[in-house]
Order: structure tokens, then sequence, then C-alpha cells
């Protein structure tokens, strides 16, 4: 039981840590075009880029699967980017756009699960039984992408209401935030150098 807890606080410090900006980033891309009211979606959505880390985790831990890190490296933030042009160009259609966002957290989510799999690899694998690490960690990824998303909804709920901020403005506005961030990331790491 041990094991299952130092995992999970793991799990937890891997999204909420200061240095996980790029994945910060993709929820905050992801959920922007969410509201208080969607938060069944959201879940859905937290829970389908938890399900893609996941299995991409476990595939390395078993040592099924493995890719350079360098390029690991890169496509996270590619992902940001996509996610947040995406928002940018479908800002009018917020139905589709939300629809999209489940598609890309899964498969995005395969990416960013690359993002660990490598430190993920030599300390689980020291493990006899790899059910109760991954279990540990994957919850505590979930928990701290649920505090990540509470506080973007939270932050969002008082622009809305108290200053009347428009939703279709804010998503533009954290989008270019985001794609700005992300290309940057991306420039930085360009595997081909």
């Amino acid at each position: 039981m041990q094991d299952f807890f130092f995992y999970l606080k793991l799990g937890w410090s891997h999204i909420i840590a200061f240095d996980a900006l790029d994945h910060q980033l993709f929820i905050l891309a992801l959920v922007a075009v969410y509201a208080m009211k969607d938060l069944k979606k959201i879940l859905i959505l937290v829970t389908a880029f938890t399900i893609g880390h996941s299995l991409t985790l476990a595939l390395s831990v078993l040592d099924l699967v493995r890719f350079p890190s360098n390029w690991v490296e890169f496509l996270i933030p590619v992902t940001i980017s996509i996610t947040a042009i995406g928002n940018i160009l479908m800002f009018k259609n917020t139905e589709k756009l939300m629809k999209l966002n489940y598609f890309l957290a899964l498969i995005f989510g395969l990416i960013h699960g690359m993002g660990f799999a490598n430190s993920a690899r030599m300390m689980i694998a020291r493990e006899q039984n790899i059910f109760a690490p991954l279990l540990g960690f994957n919850i505590g990824l979930e928990l701290g992408q649920i505090a990540i998303v509470l506080l973007i909804l939270g932050f969002e709920f008082i622009l809305f209401k108290y200053f009347k901020l428009n939703k279709k403005y804010w998503l533009i506005a954290v989008s270019s935030v985001a794609l700005i961030f992300s290309l940057s990331m991306v420039l930085n790491r360009i595997p081909f150098s």
C-alpha cells in the first residue's frame, strides 16, 4: 500500500509541479471551451486523456513500446499547439470543438504518456507487480488534472460572472497564450539539432 501512495503522489506532482507547464497548458487549451455547467463533459475529457496517458505508460513499463525522449519532448508542445489552433479556428462552433476535444485528449494523451514513460519504466520495472504503481500514478494524475480544471473553471466563473467576459474572447485569448508558449517550446525542443 505504501508503493500505491508513493506513485499516487508522483502522478499528482507530474501534473501539478511548476515544471509541468506543458501538461498544464494542454489541459488549459482543452478545457478553455467549457464552462462550469459542462463539468460532466470535462470529467469525461480528462478521463480520456488519462486513458491515453495510462495506456502508453503501461506499454512502456512492460517494455512493449519505446520512443526516443527527444521526439516525445518535441511532440508534447506540438499537441498543445494543435489544440490551441483548433480552438482559434473553431471558436464559432463550440459544440463541434467539444466533440473534437474528446478525440484529441485520448490521442494526445498517448503522446503525453510517453513523456513520463522512460522514468516510469526504470522505477516501476523494479516492482514485482506493476498494477498498484500504475493505478496509484494514474489516480494521482487524474486528481491533479481535476484540480487544475477546477482552478481554470473557478477563474472562468469569476471572469464571466463578475467581469462579463465573453466566452469566445476567453477561448481565443487563452488559446493564443497557449499557442505562443507551446510554439516557443516546439522551437526549443526541435530534435534535429
